[in-house]
Order: C-alpha cells, then sequence, then structure tokens
C-alpha cells in the first residue's frame, strides 16, 4: 500500500516578453498577500576565478538603489507597505523577493523592475558592501563554532573543480579586489531579463498584472544570455579524506558526501534518494537516529540532506547527498563511518520495515506541501523549478511523484551509495 497525500493544485501561467524574461503567475484567493520573486541564472559556481564571493557580493549591490530607488529606499517602501523582503545566494541562481499585502503588487513590480534595468553600482557602494559581506563572514565563518562546515568545507573534498570546489562566500583579497568593471560587467552578462524568471503569487488578476508586468519590465532592453555551463564531473570510485581542526567547536564532527544521481536524467532515482535521507536520519524512527544516537550513543546529532542548504531541488547536478554527525570525544570518525557502513548495507539488502517507506513519503510530501503552503513558498517554489527544470508545475506533480517510489528503489539507492568513493571530512575540536 502506497502513502497518499492530498496535494492543492496551484495553476500557472507562463508567459515570455519580448526581451527574454520569464513570467509565471500563481493566482490564489486564499490570503489577500501576493509574492514577487525574481530569480537570476547565476550562483557561486558561475563566479569567475579570482573573484570568489562574487555573486553573493553582487547580491548585496542590488539592494544599494537603482535609477529610480535611493539608497536604502526599497526596504523602506516594502515596510512601510506591510511586507517583508529579502534575498539569497545559491549554487545555481540568486533570488530576489517580496511578500506584501495584495494591494501593494504594483509597488514590488516597479522596484524588482527599477533595479533590473539600472542598479546603482559605484565605488562607494561596492566598497561598502564588500566590508560588509567581511564582516557577515567573521560573524558566521570565522567567529562561529562549525561555522562554515559543512557547505565550504566539504565540497573541496567532494569536487576537483573550481565551480564546485571553491568557497561561494569568498576569500577576503578577493572580495577586496573587486573592481567596478567587475561588477559591470557581471551585471551586463548575467542579469539580463532573458537570463531571469519573475514569479508572482497570491491574490491577483491575472490579466491586469500581466499588463502592469508588461509596463514595468517590457521596455528592459533585451541583453545576450550566457550559454548554461555544465558543472559535470565524474562520480569517484575511491573514497577522498580529509580534516581541519575549529578553535571553536565543543566537540568534534564528521560530514560525508555522497554523490547523487542527476534530477534531470533520472528523476525516479534522485527522488529515492530524497526518500533515503529521511529513512536514514528524519525523526525518532529514522535507521541512524536509532542506531547513532539511542543505541550506540556514538553521536549526539545526526542529519542528512540533499544540496548544499538542504533544499534538493534548488541547484543542478552535480549534487552531494550530506551526512552530518556531531559525535562525543570517545567515539571516532571510523567508528561513525562503520555503523553508518552497516546501516546502508542492511537497507540495501535487507529492504525496508513494513510501513517505513509510507512513513517517509508522508513526510516529505507533506514537508513540501506546508513550504508552498503560502504565497512566499509557493512562488520561491515555482521559480526554482522553471530556473533549473524548465516546468514550475513540478510542484503540483511532485507529491504524486513521491507516491510512486517503490521501497526496492530506496533499498537501491542506499546500495548505490555504498559503491562509489565517498568524500569524508572529519572537524576535529579545537575548544579548551
Amino acid at each position: 500500500m502506497r502513502a497518499t497525500v492530498a496535494a492543492p493544485s496551484y495553476p500557472v501561467q507562463r508567459v515570455t516578453l519580448d526581451n527574454g524574461l520569464r513570467v509565471l503567475l500563481a493566482p490564489d484567493r486564499t490570503a489577500p498577500v501576493v509574492a514577487v520573486a525574481v530569480h537570476y541564472d547565476v550562483g557561486f559556481r558561475s563566479e569567475p576565478e579570482g573573484r570568489t564571493g562574487f555573486a553573493h557580493l553582487f547580491e548585496h549591490l542590488m539592494f544599494q538603489g537603482s535609477e529610480n530607488v535611493g539608497k536604502a529606499e526599497h526596504p523602506k517602501y516594502v515596510q512601510a507597505a506591510g511586507g517583508i523582503f529579502n534575498g539569497s545566494t545559491h549554487p545555481d541562481h540568486t533570488d530576489y523577493f517580496e511578500l506584501l499585502p495584495s494591494g501593494a503588487l504594483e509597488l514590488a513590480l516597479f522596484l524588482e523592475a527599477d533595479r533590473m534595468r539600472a542598479p546603482r553600482i559605484t565605488r562607494e557602494n561596492l566598497d561598502n558592501q564588500i566590508a560588509v559581506v567581511q564582516e557577515e563572514i567573521r560573524v558566521n565563518v570565522l567567529n562561529r563554532p562549525y561555522g562554515g562546515f559543512p557547505w565550504i568545507t566539504l565540497p573541496p573534498v567532494a569536487f576537483d573543480t573550481f565551480p564546485n570546489a571553491h568557497n561561494g562566500y569568498g576569500d577576503f583579497s578577493e572580495l577586496e579586489a573587486a573592481s567596478l568593471d567587475d561588477a559591470a560587467d557581471f551585471f551586463d552578462k548575467f542579469y539580463a531579463p532573458g537570463n531571469a524568471v519573475l514569479t508572482v503569487a497570491g491574490e491577483f488578476d491575472p490579466d491586469a498584472t500581466l499588463e502592469l508586468v508588461q509596463r514595468y519590465f517590457g521596455a528592459i532592453p533585451a541583453r545576450p544570455v550566457p550559454a548554461r555551463r555544465s558543472f559535470a564531473e565524474p562520480v569517484r570510485a575511491e573514497e577522498r579524506r580529509e580534516a581541519l581542526t575549529d578553535k571553536l567547536a565543543p566537540r568534534p564532527a564528521l560530514a560525508v558526501g555522497y554523490r547523487v544521481p542527476d534530477p534531470d536524467t533520472d528523476l525516479p532515482a534522485f527522488l529515492a534518494t530524497y526518500l533515503l535521507t529521511d529513512v536514514l536520519t528524519t525523526g525518532d524512527a529514522s535507521r541512524l537516529e536509532r542506531r547513532l544516537v539511542q543505541k550506540d550513543r556514538s553521536v549526539t546529532a545526526v542529519s542528512s540532506y540533499v544540496g548544499t542548504f538542504g533544499d534538493p531541488f534548488d541547484q543542478r547536478d552535480p549534487l552531494l547527498l550530506t551526512l552530518e554527525a556531531r559525535h562525543a570525544g570517545d567515539s571516532t570518525a571510523d567508528t561513525v563511518l562503520a555503523a553508518v557502513d552497516e546501516e546502508l548495507d542492511r537497507l540495501a539488502g535487507d529492504g525496508l520495515e513494513p510501513g517505513e517507506l509510507e512513513r517517509v513519503q508522508a513526510q516529505v510530501a507533506s514537508a513540501i506541501l506546508r513550504e508552498s503552503d503560502d504565497a512566499l513558498g509557493r512562488a520561491l517554489a515555482m521559480a526554482t523549478f522553471e530556473l533549473h527544470r524548465g516546468r514550475p508545475e513540478l510542484l503540483n506533480e511532485l507529491p504524486g511523484l513521491l507516491s510512486e517510489v517503490t521501497a526496492d528503489a530506496v533499498a537501491a539507492a542506499a546500495g548505490a551509495l555504498r559503491t562509489q568513493g565517498r568524500s569524508v571530512l572529519e572537524l576535529r575540536a579545537g575548544a579548551a
């Protein structure tokens, strides 16, 4: 018997403007709010060598004003209208968004169009934001226990090429070397309308909204769009292992990276691997929670996830399944790894327990539905599906696709992890 979760179907209209901008309209009148999101097809895997952290730095620059919006006025306008805003940089895209009362839709469209057309890229703004990003790195990485572990520190172990392996937060000296020419070139190359997706979700009239979109975005000149790069790397047959010492960490930690199937070429195997993470570490009934935390007591916490930031759908291949554990001082990384191997072998050989698949299918489908239940979550999810897969309707289809994954497929996913060369990063505690 397969688990099924009742899933609402959110209609989506897809339009492409003459300048190449893709527009997604997803009306929903359950709440008087509207979300506006703009996703650009550029993340830290696309930034040039010698300019690590530039994609994230440019995200900051986009909040420093535009042709008709002064510095710090974007936040002021959004908050005065009762809304929220933000932006974020990912491996393969950068997003900007607002969530506002539905009556403020035109404001959000104006703000996003103005900075898509003409952000204020000045030496003063660039220097100011370099300092802001450097301070962010100090707070979040350099002066925090486990800072950057493992999203910054595992990729150099798992990958060999610069796009996949480098530090997306950035190197201080390379950030300081950034020039206005670098910024102008980055904007011209990656922030063209044809390299972006505009998504509107929530309470709005589609026809009237499309007129507003055409008014504010249609006049932005088209520019050439860079060809989408492949970041493909072969899957290793041999294990690679490295260690680092964290002077602030109170106890050791372990991160293990496994390559996962490409969702564009083998979505069923990818979804089986995604479900496997819940089988392994989600909830008290999960395999590694029972084995490592409850039985062996060799770790204090364990988790696993697909994707750099735990969202399996917000980037393209190659992706990692990351297993992360914090373990006690009297247990070793080898002890933990041996137990993980045993559990993966048991899953591959004996399969799942009765009811185990249905439990994790319901967990994962419910989580997807919760995240897309509000206008902002829906806008962000549809935009990434459009940007990376060309199919925003995948958001509606995912619960059904997950229900079709079989126990044999999840067992095979566990076996596939054991046949490749994993990447192992040990973090040694250096705190007194």
